[in-house]
């Protein structure tokens, strides 16, 4: 999904004409745009962040550019000591307090890769740190807070998002008396993240047309673009979140800072409800796009800087890439030089099992479907012979009754667009009815994973997916919450590391409990979208289509 930004300035070559040289573009405003990053252009190069961190290697991804019919290079920032380029601000803001503000101790909230930063710049500057994290923050995060920050380093865990952290710091700070290390509204971090722009323009010095910034609360956006643009205007910088987390995205659209509800999770080093008030005068006025991304081509795009480094990104890591892939896929500047900037490592190993699932997905490599065959005698060969040469990927078949049956089938596919749709139509007109459930959610997460037919025992039933924290006994919380008269007759968990748990659930409601049962999902507080409906779910589970 892509989100055109509608603010002034370096968003005006997104009207020019085809074939108009990207360097001649004059937006209106573009003196006042330039006065914004020159203002931080002193403070990147006079920024103290080499004492911790090194300059990451600008590297080509060869698989990638053949795909993307592009040069694309990687600035690997994974790469530094803490696995992430949040040290850089952390860092430059520390060296730069008084030894008073030190010697009060520093506090800061973050989802890890912060906290990291923090950590080490703590013990290299020898000074004490507190630092709040959501309870759904990698385990592996917090031990590697731990192991860079050593005894002068104390960890809370507080909160399901980065903004429930922030929220719980705030009260910290206002009764401890602490120094806050803000993770990106602040000019000495925004200017510390900045140096990664700095070194970009060292590193490649030709022709060079956009540069892909991943965005939370967006420091290593607002510093990117600040020094960029202050140097190479032509150059266009383009922000990258995720579909769930996209409060820079709508902060843009509305011209003022929006803060969201809720947040998605996966990309937890990008899960901001809130944007900071500076980052968001400068991206606002100096990127030219925010482009959305969902979980799938996030999955994707992890694959693909595998595929061309052996390294792992986290999720935040490598939206960039897949923000790069979405550009290219609709863009007509073939052969240009784009570059992602590959922002962390700290993956979660368990979350490298959902990766590995939804990344064919992702990249439109897998098709999933679901066919309806007459049982009777052939049709089964009849529907294989369809298949041809493809690479099946899953199969479930179960009877449904005397006169059809249901096949739910993943296919291996080109990732070509709309590939899935092509193939659910050839089946169709070979008289097999299907359904193409590539981009169902609840097909994609539970449903392939529990194909077995109906129950006629099975009436009254509701259908609901719940998304809960991931936390020792949330689970059995929700359990407890239900209503005992309430029978379950489905149900399906996944635990997928640190991400959200999810549910789906069938409930067995009387009509006569209806009311009852619409105030307990109010005020259970979870996440919930109720899939009753779903075409899937009446096709294959439903006690009656």
């Amino acid at each position: 999904m892509i989100r055109q930004s509608h603010a002034a300035g370096w968003r005006g070559s997104s009207s020019l004409p085809h074939g108009f040289p990207v360097n001649s573009q004059a937006p209106s405003n573009s003196r006042s745009d330039l006065s914004v990053a020159d203002a931080y252009l002193r403070r990147i190069l006079t920024s103290r962040v080499y004492d911790v961190a090194r300059e990451s290697e600008l590297e080509h991804a060869a698989r990638l550019s053949a795909r993307c019919g592009s040069t694309v290079l990687l600035k690997r920032e994974d790469n530094q000591p803490v696995f992430s380029f949040k040290l850089r601000g952390a860092y430059n803001k520390m060296v730069r307090l008084t030894e008073m503000q030190r010697a009060r101790g520093v506090l800061a909230a973050s989802a890890g890769n912060h906290a990291q930063g923090v950590a080490l710049a703590a013990q290299r500057l020898g000074c004490r740190a507190v630092i709040v994290m959501p309870v759904t923050t990698p385990q592996m995060k917090i031990d590697a807070v731990r192991s860079h920050g050593g005894e002068a380093v104390t960890v809370v865990l507080h909160g399901d998002s980065y903004s429930d952290a922030y929220a719980h710091a705030q009260q910290l700070l206002v009764s401890e008396g602490y120094t806050f290390v803000h993770p990106f509204d602040d000019p000495d971090v925004i200017a510390g993240q900045g140096t990664v722009g700095m070194e970009i323009l060292r590193q490649h010095t030709g022709e060079l047309h956009a540069v892909f910034v991943p965005i939370g609360g967006g420091g290593l956006a607002a510093g990117v673009s600040a020094y960029i643009k202050a140097l190479r205007p032509e150059v266009r910088v383009i922000g990258v979140q995720t579909e769930d987390s996209c409060a820079m995205a709508k902060s843009i659209a509305a011209n003022e800072v929006v803060t969201l509800a809720d947040v998605g999770l996966f990309s937890d080093g990008t899960a901001v409800k809130r944007v900071g008030d500076e980052t968001f005068r400068l991206c606002n006025a100096l990127l030219d796009e925010v482009i959305c991304v969902d979980t799938d081509a996030l999955c994707a795009a992890i694959k693909d800087v595998f595929a061309d480094t052996r390294s792992l990104l986290e999720p935040a890591g490598a939206l960039s890439v897949a923000g790069l892939k979405v550009y290219a896929a609709r863009s007509a500047h073939a052969g240009e030089t784009l570059i992602a900037i590959t922002s962390g490592a700290n993956l979660n190993f368990d979350r490298m099992r959902f990766v590995a699932e939804r990344a064919e997905t992702g990249e439109q490599r897998e098709a999933l479907l679901a066919v309806t065959i007459p049982e009777e005698r052939g049709s089964f060969r009849r529907f294989c012979g369809l298949l041809g040469g493809r690479s099946i990927t899953e199969f479930n078949y179960r009877i449904s009754d005397a006169n059809v049956a249901h096949i739910f089938v993943g296919l291996q596919t080109s990732g070509l667009a709309d590939e899935s749709a092509a193939i659910a139509g050839e089946f169709a007109r070979e008289g097999f009815a299907t359904l193409d459930l590539t981009h169902d959610e609840m097909a994609k997460l539970h449903l392939r994973h529990m194909i077995g037919g109906r129950s006629p025992l099975a009436r009254d039933e509701r259908l609901f997916r719940f998304d809960f924290p991931e936390r020792p006994g949330a689970l059995m919380r929700f359990l407890a919450a239900m209503h005992p008269d309430w029978n379950i007759s489905l149900f399906n968990y996944r635990n997928h590391g640190a991400d959200y748990g999810r549910i789906l659930v069938g409930l067995q409601v009387p009509s006569s409990d209806q009311w009852q049962f619409d105030a307990f999902l109010s005020g259970l507080g979870y996440p919930h979208s109720e899939e009753t409906a779903n075409p899937a779910y009446r096709l294959m589970l439903a006690a009656t289509p």
